[in-house]
């Protein structure tokens, strides 16, 4: 089903997956939020996606409630501002956001969602927290393991996951997806108990 964006229409939650343009980087660690966010335009049936707010933008209807999907397109570092220009211009608080992003700190494939907290030297998260001047976001972290002795983080966030890796964090976007649904339509908290394991 087609669902058309109207300049008057609230959007009730927006859902920004972290990750760079192009692609060369499709495939990387630091992509699995816009890998999450594909898949829940494809879930919820979008169609249309127009360039807006320094970004790729799309609404998509779930249980009643209007959902903008985001996907910065200023590279990782500066999320902030694809995302501060979507929160001013669709007048949204930051309990209405979901932040989906990478995170080398957790082992490959798990899920973790907060209601708030440090961008834990995450620069795309550190980027919308300063652009938004506040922790108070939430925000679902995808594992994606840790960087090999000797290969340093830049690197290996924007390398491919191995073929035996990807199995794994292919079922770990599906769970993410789902989480970001259960978060829109039940809260945080409800989200947290659920997939935070």
């Amino acid at each position: 089903m087609l669902f058309w964006f109207h300049r008057t229409e609230p959007i009730d939650r927006l859902i920004v997956g972290i990750g760079n343009p192009g692609p060369e980087y499709a495939r990387t660690r630091h992509n699995v939020g816009f890998r999450v966010v594909n898949l829940l335009a494809k879930q919820l049936g979008v169609k249309r996606e127009d360039a807006r707010f320094k970004g790729i933008f799309a609404v998509a209807k779930l249980d009643g409630l209007t959902i903008g999907l985001l996907k910065p397109l200023t590279y990782v570092n500066l999320s902030g501002q694809s995302v501060r220009e979507a929160v001013n211009r669709l007048s949204l608080s930051t309990e209405q956001i979901l932040v989906v992003l990478d995170d080398a700190q957790l082992s490959l494939g798990k899920l973790r969602l907060r209601a708030k907290g440090s961008s834990g030297g995450h620069k795309g998260l550190q980027s919308i927290i300063d652009a938004l001047q506040t922790e108070s976001i939430p925000r679902l972290r995808i594992g994606i393991g840790s960087p090999p002795e000797g290969v340093d983080m830049a690197t290996y966030v924007l390398s491919p996951f191995e073929p035996e890796e990807e199995k794994v964090i292919a079922e770990a976007v599906e769970m993410a997806a789902e989480a970001a649904k259960v978060w829109a339509k039940e809260g945080i908290e409800v989200a947290m108990q659920r997939f935070n394991r």
